[in-house]
């Protein structure tokens, strides 16, 4: 095998990797770029949104797309603050009884490139 091909075969199974940890996640996640495109999701982000929700075809497409105007607002004020290097941002809780967070994720340089919608089973009462 070339240098190429076990270059490519060592991405494809980091990438492979990463879908198979994040999966094993047992809520939702959501990677959302700058623009707030949703850019990736677990699987049980897959089933929230599509199986429980009813949208389809999220990825690719704006995180907006699937929040009403108060979430909107909520986001947006938190991405505010990830830019200014803010850390991990409680957004709220779900109807569901999850507690969602919003984290930032940064490139080597510090810049930021996106961020992560995590949800947890709230505990507190």
């Amino acid at each position: 095998m070339g240098e190429t091909n076990m270059q490519e075969n060592l991405e494809m199974k980091r990438e492979d990797m990463m879908s198979y940890i994040l999966d094993s996640i047992p809520y939702p996640v959501l990677f959302v770029d700058v623009n707030h495109i949703i850019r990736y999701m677990n699987k049980h982000a897959q089933f929230h949104y599509y199986e429980e929700r009813g949208y389809r075809d999220l990825i690719g497409k704006s995180l907006f797309d699937c929040h009403n105007p108060h979430s909107k607002e909520k986001v947006l004020a938190a991405f505010e603050r990830l830019k200014n290097h803010g850390n991990e941002f409680f957004v709220g809780v779900s109807m569901k009884n999850h507690r969602i967070y919003m984290n930032p994720v940064r490139n080597e340089n510090g810049e930021l490139i996106g961020y992560f919608e995590r949800f947890e089973l709230n505990l507190q009462k």
